[in-house]
């Protein structure tokens, strides 16, 4: 069959004959496979402590820097980065949902994406003396391109998978991402606590790693852009004009005629802010409350990165049994018990650290992976990438509520474990939220089919 005609056997946007599906669903995996070195090896472990001391070193005597003018302290850049690559991609992912579907030309866009990041990433390489203006644009433009990047991949999910499928296949991508991830931050972290036997500086060892994660997201993303094909668009598909929050408004309007999809995206944000919360602010915790060092702390993040995996995988064969939703919902109440056990840890017990990081791995992965196939079912036909769009900024652009809820609660208390205790309200919430949306009624009037179990 050629590609032409498959592509007429599959429709505009379906996955086409099973040999080609299991083709397209194994190259897909891989662009987990090639990013996520970076939102671990980058952004989890070695950039923020690293641009931090760059920033230092070009700081004035009151430990300002000062960009275009303007008095920063130097321990704000990297936050003040990350916020600013966030306002970023929440232009510009919109803009390139809305290209993708009304072109049907993901491919090009992907790749486009994948390499500017890439790119940016290699180039943290130069990032020394005191170039800290290099080292934040890097990080700007990597953050934002790996957001629009994730639009245009995880909109490929309802075109390469049946309704059937999705648990399975979302769930393989997280556990292919959590296994590059491991296995790069194990080599990384070999290279810098043995940088001296290297012959290199410690901060010669570093700026390898962060370069390292840039090559290797570039070079492993040859291999979904050689598997995946491009669908055509959707007939009724609109030119993609006008700004990224144009785009995003009249994406949000569209989502007025789906409810229930609406609904569902309202508790993924609630819940996920939780997620992305705990994450964040697990090293903080563990550094200030509990004592611990960094050789720990990085140590966890290692442990969460490998249990990830085989939580991934075990959600997804409960999802076959039990639904997604219902597997979620377990998820959630799992990740309440991981925060009541946490306002418990006693300090100077790392065991206990690394007891409450496995869980974490275990519940993370599948959570993750489920609510991006259960939210495939609820998307309308040729509108996959701008509605994974409003998806990605829920996961990417809008988590700001836990940490502010975080930061205020220790502001007031003085107490990192009240803050950490919460969060539950987020967990709660969207269990609520969620187990309120009817999933199925919600697939139905998305125009797609209902899997037996969802």
């Amino acid at each position: 069959m050629t590609a032409d005609t498959a592509d007429r056997a599959a429709g505009p946007d379906g996955p086409g004959h099973p040999a080609d599906r299991i083709r397209e669903q194994r190259g897909w995996y891989f662009y987990d496979f090639a990013c996520s070195v970076y939102s671990t090896s980058v952004l989890t472990v070695f950039l923020g402590p690293y641009l931090t001391s760059v920033a230092k070193a070009a700081a004035d005597a009151e430990g300002f820097v000062h960009p275009l003018g303007i008095p920063v302290r130097a321990g704000a850049v990297f936050p003040y980065a990350v916020s600013v690559s966030v306002v970023l991609a929440v232009l510009l992912m919109p803009l390139a949902g809305a290209a993708a579907d009304r072109s049907g030309r993901k491919k090009p866009l992907l790749a486009a994406a994948a390499y500017l990041g890439a790119a940016a990433t290699a180039g943290m390489f130069f990032l020394d003396g005191d170039r800290y203006l290099l080292g934040a644009l890097l990080l700007i433009v990597a953050n934002a391109s790996l957001a629009v990047s994730m639009v245009l991949y995880n909109a490929y999910l309802p075109q390469i998978a049946e309704p059937d499928e999705r648990d399975a296949v979302s769930s393989r991508g997280w556990a292919f991402g959590y296994t590059s991830g491991a296995l790069v931050l194990v080599l990384n972290l070999a290279l810098y606590t043995g940088h001296e036997s290297f012959g290199l500086s410690e901060a010669e060892a570093v700026r390898i790693c962060l370069a390292s994660a840039g090559v290797w997201w570039g070079a492993f993303t040859l291999v979904p852009l050689r598997r995946l094909r491009d669908r055509r668009a959707a007939p009724n598909g609109e030119g993609a004009v006008g700004s990224g929050w144009r785009q995003l408004l009249a994406t949000l309007r569209d989502m007025r005629r789906h409810p229930l999809t609406l609904s569902f995206l309202l508790a993924y944000l609630v819940y996920n802010d939780g997620v992305q919360t705990v994450i964040s602010q697990a090293s903080i915790y563990g550094s200030e409350e509990l004592g611990l060092d960094q050789t720990t702390l990085i140590t966890a993040v290692l442990l969460v990165q490998v249990l990830a995996v085989a939580g991934a995988l075990a959600m997804g064969r409960l999802a076959r049994s039990y639904g997604a939703k219902r597997t979620i919902l377990g998820s959630l109440a799992v990740w309440t018990l991981i925060l009541a056990a946490g306002y418990f840890l006693p300090a100077g017990r790392p065991m206990w650290f690394f007891v409450l990081a496995g869980a974490i791995g275990l519940v993370l992965g599948g959570s993750q992976a489920l609510s991006r196939s259960l939210f495939s079912h609820l998307v309308p036909r040729g509108k996959e990438a701008e509605y994974f769009s409003a998806y990605e900024m829920s996961d990417r652009g809008l988590s700001w509520l836990g940490p502010l809820v975080f930061g205020l609660a220790y502001q007031l208390t003085g107490s990192y474990r009240d803050a950490i205790i919460s969060l539950v309200v987020f967990f709660a919430l969207g269990f609520l939220l969620l187990a309120r949306v009817p999933v199925r009624e919600a697939a139905a009037a998305a125009g797609n089919p209902v899997p037996d179990r969802i």
